[in-house]
């Protein structure tokens, strides 16, 4: 069977399955209490944990009533690696973390592959961190579920519209866009920064640009989506490298949402 295995293990989060799981375990347990019970879609930050993973743990810590409801998740976030024109799935039939392996919806990837803007891409998904960070957190809150990864490089808010409701589902689906925020300025100018495209997420404004949020192509596509369907989004978490394990002179600025149905 042909696998995606880890790319990051050892260096964004630990490469040992019992301190892997200790570690999420324990942001789990020290998110913060907030936000609607059923999210339809989050936005959660991807950099190394112990940077962002208290971050990302909030939008997570809500996901546990889910668990044994959403069997299917989608995760597209943006390409750092290698170029992709517009967005990429993978040839992979499963992807694989210390925690097991994740079998991928391979009839949701083939009709992707249906879209003009999509390509088959083994390469732009083998060394990207954006989605692998994810899949430890929803392994320990979803238990068995199975995987629709998307690489997104510059495809436009109503092409990432269509390709998620594509995939969109029901209850059994949970749709979630990795992206950090401001990268490397000083520590008050991130907070400003980042304020105003957290403003702009709430406002379903879907005209974040990259030097805004790393992952804004999908970003965008969510909140074009979330106008069509009416959805409402609430702020988890606000926060940057300064407050979590970093120094405050190049910050790099993380933020979680929470997207359900009214």
């Amino acid at each position: 069977m042909n696998v995606r295995t880890p790319a990051v293990a050892g260096s964004f989060y630990p490469r040992d399955a019992s301190s892997l799981s200790a570690q999420v375990d324990g942001y789990l347990g020290g998110a913060r209490a907030k936000g609607h019970a059923r999210p339809k879609a989050i936005i959660a930050p991807h950099a190394g944990y112990i940077y962002s993973g208290p971050i990302a743990a909030t939008a997570y810590a809500l996901l546990g009533s889910l668990r044994g409801t959403v069997t299917r998740v989608v995760l597209a976030g943006p390409a750092h690696r290698v170029y992709v024109t517009g967005a990429a799935v993978p040839t992979a039939r499963a992807f694989e973390t210390p925690l097991g392996t994740i079998p991928l919806d391979h009839a949701t990837v083939a009709r992707l592959l249906a879209f003009p803007f999509v390509e088959a891409s083994d390469a732009a998904h083998a060394l990207e961190h954006s989605l692998e960070v994810h899949l430890p957190f929803l392994q320990t809150v979803l238990g068995d579920f199975s995987l629709v990864p998307i690489v997104v490089g510059d495809a436009a808010p109503g092409q990432m519209a269509d390709l998620l409701e594509a995939a969109w589902g029901g209850d059994e689906t949970l749709v979630v866009v990795s992206s950090d925020l401001s990268h490397y300025l000083p520590y008050d100018d991130a907070r400003k920064r980042d304020r105003h495209t957290v403003d702009s997420i709430l406002a379903l404004d879907a005209r974040i640009e990259p030097e805004e949020a790393c992952g804004a192509m999908p970003i965008n596509g969510l909140l074009t989506l979330a106008r069509r369907r009416s959805l409402a989004v609430e702020l988890l978490d606000l926060r940057n490298s300064g407050d979590t394990a970093g120094d405050r002179d190049h910050v790099v600025g993380y933020a979680s949402f929470a997207f359900h149905e009214k």
